[in-house]
């Protein structure tokens, strides 16, 4: 890939080569291992959270639920704060709390959509996101160069959907969730290669820990928003 330190590692004789391959897969697998984990305890939370009325009605039907709608960004905020100072136990710690946080703000989609829907959108979403992951994993070209048109879509969309909130405009929303799809698809791509490259560059046991923590963590993001925007097409609502 890009990084001197991939190329030195992986070009330093066969033995070298084979156990840094090696290392890499492991690595790789331990990303997705966390990130699937994620998910999984997100989906317990939302799918608890909204079989039980004495807890979604309490946070729904009140301004609680823009306190539980923002605690994810809060989350987010956080960690890309405080990841490099953080030990490896305490970002496992942080991404297990922001997933079972996430959970509680998705169970209002266990109250909108049908079960069925959901379902499919999620299969639908996975399918997509696997494809851009794995061509992440193995394209040569440097995903870099597309980082700021990537950036500049996701604050653009970001800011269109806090307007759309007190516009409401289903244009908008429609423009919202076609332009977010692309650029979270984007992001997959560019963030997995970001994962494979890193590697390379931490070879400490707590840093790569850490850092596999960050990748589960960036590419967990990734696929709930391709999952939240795909429901705009693919839900049937309740």
């Amino acid at each position: 890939m890009n990084s001197p330190n991939y190329r030195q590692h992986a070009g330093f004789g066969q033995p070298s080569a084979v156990l840094f391959d090696e290392g890499l897969r492991q690595h790789m697998l331990r990303v997705y291992n966390y990130m699937a984990l994620g998910l999984v305890l997100t989906g317990v939370v939302a799918f608890t959270v909204s079989s039980v009325p004495a807890l979604y009605v309490p946070i729904f039907s009140s301004p609680l639920k823009w306190v539980v709608m923002l605690a994810p960004l809060a989350f987010v905020l956080l960690f890309s704060f405080r990841i490099q100072t953080m030990s490896a136990a305490g970002a496992q710690a942080m991404f297990w709390a922001f997933c079972a946080v996430m959970g509680l703000s998705l169970a209002s989609v266990f109250l909108v959509f049908t079960g069925t829907s959901i379902a499919r959108t999620f299969f639908i979403a996975a399918t997509m996101f696997g494809a851009m992951s794995l061509y992440g994993y193995t394209t040569k070209t440097d995903m870099t160069k597309f980082s700021s048109f990537l950036i500049m879509g996701l604050i653009g969309v970001v800011i269109a959907s806090i307007v759309n909130i007190f516009l409401g405009s289903s244009a908008l929303q429609f423009a919202i969730s076609v332009i977010g799809i692309l650029v979270f698809l984007g992001l997959t791509a560019w963030d997995t290669q970001n994962i494979k490259e890193q590697y390379a560059e931490h070879f400490d046991s707590e840093s790569r820990q850490k850092m596999a923590v960050w990748g589960a963590f960036s590419l967990y993001l990734n696929f709930v928003n391709i999952f939240q925007l795909l429901l705009n097409f693919t839900g049937e609502r309740e």
